[in-house]
């Protein structure tokens, strides 16, 4: 019985650790299976080094947005924009990469990140595969 029990726990706990590192689970309501996909989601918040002139600015924020350009290429980035208004948070990314450490690395090669304009909050966020916004 005490053998039985210890193989039932190991294939719980087995079970548990498999599920955290799939990146995709499916679920069925009704007549409908809905495939959710776990991605990386950036916050760009205003950083700590905004001193440099419009023209520097404006060099960066070109380089900025070349960056995310190849990042989109690449298939990494699958959603990019700015917020409206310009306050503390400036824009969100989401990756379509395995880790939160692994979206960092990326976009700690912007030249607004390394100047300092900008600075990243990324987290975990599942939503629906295949989602495209028009």
């Amino acid at each position: 019985m005490k053998y039985i029990f210890l193989m039932f726990l190991l294939l719980v706990v087995t079970g548990i650790v498999n599920a955290q590192d799939q990146r995709e689970f499916s679920y069925t309501e009704g007549d409908t299976t809905y495939t959710m996909k776990r991605y990386v989601f950036m916050l760009l918040n205003k950083g700590e080094t905004r001193s440099q002139d419009s023209v520097e600015a404006a060099k960066i924020q070109e380089q900025h947005l070349a960056h995310l350009n190849t990042l989109a290429e690449s298939g990494k980035l699958i959603v990019a924009g700015p917020f409206d208004g310009g306050g503390d948070h400036r824009g969100l990314l989401i990756f379509d990469v395995e880790t939160v450490d692994e979206a960092l690395k990326l976009e700690a090669e912007d030249p607004a990140v390394k100047k300092g304009r900008l600075s990243m909050e990324a987290f975990y966020w599942w939503g629906a595969k295949g989602t495209v916004i028009k």
